[in-house]
């Protein structure tokens, strides 16, 4: 009898990060269910990916559509034993500049969104009975302050105390939550920044100075990160956040 894979979804998996996270679990052996709200992109992504990826468009600002995020992920897998929260927007500006209506925006996709997943996945991780794993996507920036990102670390930093609180009042259903903390990483986003720079070349030369690594991330760094906490090799693993930042954040 064929055992049946485990299901990840895997939300903003439209690009970047997102992608090779994605990848990296279809590799690893899972169904892996892409999610975001462009769905030409996304189903292009699944596409790329194989047999055992599969596409649901949601809009994880609106809590309806988390939900039914959800219940397609079972219907079309059968299952759910892994969340990567991922989905996420930017937020650059001066902190007292900011409008009440971009903050809002912000906040209900990479706050409000990231916990109607996690109670939605949750409970379905619980009905089945054998517990799960929810990884949250964090940022470097939920720990550091940086000029014009106060609100977007904020969010991040809302995001971390869902991780550690959640997974002290998950583990009795055997749901671990842990979280993920990219730095600097060689997205589409940070492409575009760059090529804006007005040295693009010396731009990212003196970003990689200021990392003890000597580099910039690369999205499947993250995604080795992801694979790991969602691997059985991490079952006695809650709670934790794993800084993928070339060790930033140790000077």
């Amino acid at each position: 009898m064929t055992q049946q894979p485990q299901v990840a979804l895997v939300t903003g998996a439209n690009s970047g990060i997102g992608v090779e996270i994605a990848r990296r679990l279809v590799a690893d052996g899972f169904r892996v269910i892409v999610s975001g709200r462009n769905s030409s992109r996304g189903e292009a992504v699944a596409e790329e990916l194989g047999p055992e990826a599969f596409w649901i468009q949601a809009d994880l600002s609106d809590s309806a559509s988390v939900q039914n995020l959800i219940d397609e992920t079972v219907r079309t897998g059968g299952r759910l034993d892994v969340l990567v929260n991922n989905a996420g927007v930017d937020l650059v500006g001066p902190i007292l500049e900011v409008s009440e209506e971009q903050i809002r925006e912000n906040y209900a996709t990479n706050v409000f969104g990231t916990i109607f997943a996690l109670q939605a996945a949750g409970r379905v991780m619980r009905d089945q009975g054998d517990g799960g794993a929810i990884i949250n996507i964090t940022s470097r920036l939920a720990m550091i302050g940086v000029p014009t990102m106060s609100l977007y670390s904020a969010g991040k930093g809302a995001i971390q105390s869902l991780t550690t609180a959640g997974a002290v009042e998950l583990a009795p259903h055997n749901i671990r939550v842990n979280a993920v903390a990219p730095g600097m990483a060689k997205t589409p986003l940070y492409d575009t920044w760059v090529s804006e720079q007005e040295d693009p070349e010396a731009t990212e030369r003196e970003v990689a100075s200021k990392i003890p690594l000597g580099r910039i991330a690369l999205p499947s760094d993250v995604a080795a990160a992801v694979s790991y906490l969602a691997s059985p090799g991490a079952e006695y693993i809650t709670g934790t956040t794993i800084p993928v930042e070339g060790g930033y954040l140790a000077q």
